[in-house]
This record gives C-alpha cells, structure tokens and sequence, in this order.
C-alpha cells in the first residue's frame, strides 16, 4: 500500500488527457489515473480510493456540473477534492463549479506553475482532513472504549447518571434483594490448576451469570473471588424484586451444572434496606452498606450446594409464587438463630 495520492484526471479530448497526465508525472504525480466522460469518472471514484479529481465541464453525456453533484450527495465522496480544468472562461460557470463544491478552478491552457501549486494545496487540505477524521475516530473509540470499562465496574443505570451528572450521588433503599451466588470448591481447583485455566473457567461462568441476571433484571453489582454479586429494584425497577433473584439464583445453579468444568453453588438472597454509593477517586467500585447485604453473604456461606436459600422473612415476599423447605434454625454470625427456606421451586 502507497501513501503517494491518486489522482483522477476527467476529460473527453484525448490530447488534453495526455498533455494532463504527462505533466502530473513530470511533476512527481505518479498514481494518475484517466476517464473519458463523466459515467466513467464515477464508476473509477466508486471503485478507486482517488484523493484528487481535475475534471473538465464540458463533457457529452453527464458534464462535471452532474459529478460534481453527484459526489457531494454521496457521504463517501463529498470530500474527495475537486479543481476543475475548463477552457470555459465565463463567470457564470466559475461560480457554479464553486458552489457545488469545487475547490478550485483553472482554465485551458493551464500554467503548470499554478497548476502544481494549487494540486498542492488541494492535497494538502486532503491530508488534514485525513488526519483530522481520523483523530475523530480514534477519540470515538477511546470514548467507547471507556465506556465498556466504566460499565464492567458500574450498573448501567449509575453510568447514565455520571455521564449526565458527573457524579452518583449516595442515597438509600428501603427494600432492595441481593444476591450472593459462591462456588463451591473453587479454592482447591485454583490450587490445582494453572492460573490461565483458572480465569478461563471463571470468566466462563461470570459471563453466564452475567447473561442470566440481565434477562431476570438484576443488576451485577460486583464479583469478590468466586462471589458473583447482584441486585434487584435498586436502580432498576422491578415487579417483585426477591422473585427475580430467586429466579436467577435457579437459573444460576443449572448454568453452573452444564459448564465445562461443571460446578456447584450456593446462592442466598436477602431484602431489606441498603445504602449505596461510589467510593474511590482513582479507582470507582460502586457498593452497597447494610445489613441485608450481610446476611445474604452469611446465608450464601451456609446454605447447602445447589440450593437457592432464603431467611424465613424474606420468604414471605415470595410464599405464594414458590415451594420452600425449612432447614430449621440456623445460627448466622451476628444475627444468631435464624430460619432458613429452600426456593425448590420458583
């Protein structure tokens, strides 16, 4: 590939095709290329990468009045340069090559002086232009490029509010389920397995997880370790938040089963009030304060694998949609004897 620029040199009189082409390359234009009417030089423009056109006016069949309006409505072609080269000296043509687009405009017989210097400036102009939409496009893809990060570490909801805010403000839910799903017996397998292997199967199951909580309209909070950690009416509004969760948590557990290595978990769920907001400058983690998220951690750590565990509470938000099964008191650190229910239906 040659960063030399193409050029395109339209003209229905072979002679002055020649005297055109043949001056260019003296000058040190060596990518020239010729058409012979104006349904030829659309046809090269469509299949050829050009950077100059020096096109005549008077042409049978389409002149450069119709190119010229043809490129300008064609959003690939509009800002490919164009001097006309016309032995019409009238002021009315001059002005109306102007206006549809024209860059410049040279009259027959050409001085090769001035014609080298205003190919010059027109390639020039070219060039930044180049340079200036691609720097255009190089900022679009850093921005989403950041914006995938920013989204991989927030709730969507909460990246809506930065970009229109510049901030999250801290406020607090009154009932709000959280989910903490925790595989079991992932530390030995990262004992036993290189580290590649181990992101590897991990990732695997996050995106699943990921996938799941985005149909059942939960929001990922965050993954600590082997912990995926999601929510349920906090940004979002959902019909039945701990139904929602329950719901994933079943879908979770079958997931976790049909993967390559396959696995087990243990998912406790939790409603109640929570405080959330950003901390960090450097380095955002969105999070949630409260007892809820606690003892949804400590359900989750007791509760059997394979099994969707709720606090006895908790279970009245849901009892007339689900079957559940009493595990009887259970002590959890900090909250003492509490009764716990399997979702074995939902």
């Amino acid at each position: 590939m040659t960063d030399a620029p193409l050029i395109l040199v339209v003209d229905d009189i072979e002679d002055n095709r020649y005297a055109l082409t043949r001056r260019l390359k003296r000058e040190g234009y060596e990518r020239v290329i010729e058409a012979i009417n104006g349904r030829e030089a659309l046809d090269k423009l469509e299949s050829e990468n050009v950077d100059l056109v020096l096109l005549d006016i008077m042409m049978p069949e389409i002149d450069g009045f119709e190119v010229l309006r043809r490129m300008r409505a064609d959003t690939r072609l509009r800002h490919v340069g164009v001097i006309i080269i016309s032995a019409s000296e009238e002021l009315e043509s001059i002005v109306k090559a102007v206006e549809l687009g024209a860059e410049d405009y040279i009259p027959k017989p050409f001085n090769p002086t001035l014609l080298k210097a205003r190919i010059d400036a027109s390639l020039t102009r070219k060039r930044l232009r180049d340079h200036e939409a691609a720097y255009a496009r190089r900022i679009e893809e850093e921005r989403r490029r950041a914006d995938r990060f920013l989204r991989a570490i927030l709730p969507d909801e909460a990246v809506r509010e930065l970009k229109a805010t510049d901030k999250v403000r801290p406020r607090r839910f009154t009932d709000v389920a959280i989910l903490f799903c925790d595989v079991v017996g992932f530390t030995p397998y990262c004992e036993d397995n290189p580290p590649e292997l181990v992101v590897e199967a991990l990732g695997r199951l996050v995106d699943r997880f990921e996938e799941i909580a985005q149909k059942r309209g939960l929001e990922k909070l965050k993954t600590v370790g082997d912990a995926f950690i999601a929510t349920a009416g906090l940004l979002r509004a959902v019909d039945s938040p701990v139904l929602a969760c329950v719901q994933a948590g079943h879908d979770m557990v079958a997931a976790a089963a049909e993967l390559d290595p396959p696995w087990q978990v243990r998912v406790g769920i939790h409603q109640g009030p929570v405080v959330a907001g950003i901390m960090g400058n450097q380095r955002f983690q969105f999070d949630l304060w409260g007892d809820a998220v606690n003892t949804a951690a400590r359900i989750a750590s007791v509760c059997q694998p394979g099994a969707v565990t709720v606090a006895s509470d908790t279970w009245l938000q849901i009892r007339d949609d689900c079957r559940g099964r009493s595990r009887g008191p259970i002590t959890l650190k900090g909250k003492g004897d509490v009764e716990l229910i399997e979702v074995v239906s939902a």
